[in-house]
């Protein structure tokens, strides 16, 4: 029996304005790109279609069809049990941190190879240099410390041609450390992004999970159901996320030249009161907090720079500007 029609709104505005997924998912134009994903649409409970987002392998298909769709991505899977992101979100990150470059261009977002990013835990789905390199041309270097994820990433890139060239990954053999061991010596990023682990255990991450799904249903839910996936080392760290970006402030210091803004998603909002005093211990210049929000959970980037105002000009004016020809 159908319930009672809803009205969805047409855009979802608080995505980003050059957000590809501010509209429902048109599932019929996502089949034709890719017909695998037929099996798993069929009406919801209110006669819409959709897909059944307890179902991982649902999850997985829909991921599939948005990048093939949208990003050109012919070639994408992760191993089992790996986390499958939700890409409307990770895309949000993209574009927001791209008006931050932009704000310090005279509001003009730096695009092709001229821009590098460094992705701290790029993670077996690659997905924010597919975003990134796709929207914008940028470069990345992705560092993991899980060697399946990142095998899984080098096959991303190999059978996409679109990625070859533009993305390079790195193996961080100390997971204690986050850029040293990556960044080498005379090496620049303009960018470092991070989507840290949330949870300080597996239980937090079990719980967390049950949250999410109860959301996704509007009943309560006792069993965790790994839809989305996720290793520990994806979701859980000693101290959760908090414990991680401190960790993260304190040794971005160390490469407070090789980096023109740092930046991280902070999932909690209570975090951010010990996160804002590790910044200030570390002596940077500039923060900045954007907030995201999607559905139901509100989150933000928090992004910082060691460099003064007049540094920052003469990096855009050596990094960006071109060059005029001989």
């Amino acid at each position: 029996m159908l319930q009672p029609k809803r009205d969805h709104p047409k855009i979802k505005v608080s995505l980003h304005p050059r957000n590809r997924h501010r509209e429902r998912y048109d599932f019929k134009l996502l089949i034709k790109s890719s017909p695998g994903l037929n099996q798993y649409v069929r009406p919801n409970p209110f006669g819409d279609e959709s897909i059944d987002f307890f179902n991982p392998e649902a999850v997985l298909s829909l991921n599939k069809a948005l990048l093939k769709h949208y990003y050109g991505i012919d070639n994408w899977d992760i191993p089992p049990g790996y986390l499958c992101p939700p890409i409307p979100g990770r895309a949000d990150y993209i574009h927001h941190i791209a008006d931050l470059l932009g704000s310090c261009n005279d509001g003009k977002i730096p695009t092709d190879g001229q821009i590098r990013c460094l992705d701290i835990g790029v993670g077996a789905n690659c997905i924010y240099p597919i975003i990134g390199q796709k929207e914008y041309g940028w470069s990345f270097v992705g560092a993991e410390i899980d060697p399946v994820a990142l095998e899984s990433a080098h096959t991303i890139i190999g059978l996409n041609p679109n990625l070859k060239n533009k993305v390079e990954l790195r193996f961080q053999a100390n997971p204690k450390n986050i850029f040293e061991g990556v960044i080498k010596k005379g090496e620049y990023f303009d960018l470092s992004i991070c989507n840290p682990p949330f949870h300080a255990s597996q239980a937090g991450a079990q719980a967390g999970t049950l949250r999410k799904l109860t959301n996704l249903s509007s009943k309560r839910i006792t069993r965790p159901v790994l839809n989305f996936g996720g290793q520990q080392n994806e979701l859980c760290c000693d101290g959760g996320e908090v414990r991680f970006v401190e960790d993260m402030i304190r040794q971005s210091k160390q490469f407070s030249q090789s980096c023109l803004w740092f930046s991280t998603l902070i999932s909690k909002e209570s975090n951010l009161k010990n996160v804002y005093r590790s910044l200030k211990e570390a002596g940077a210049f500039e923060v900045k907090t954007i907030p995201m929000g999607q559905g139901n959970k509100i989150s933000r980037v928090v992004a910082w720079t060691f460099l003064e105002r007049g540094e920052q000009k003469k990096w855009v004016k050596q990094r960006w500007e071109p060059r005029p020809e001989v």
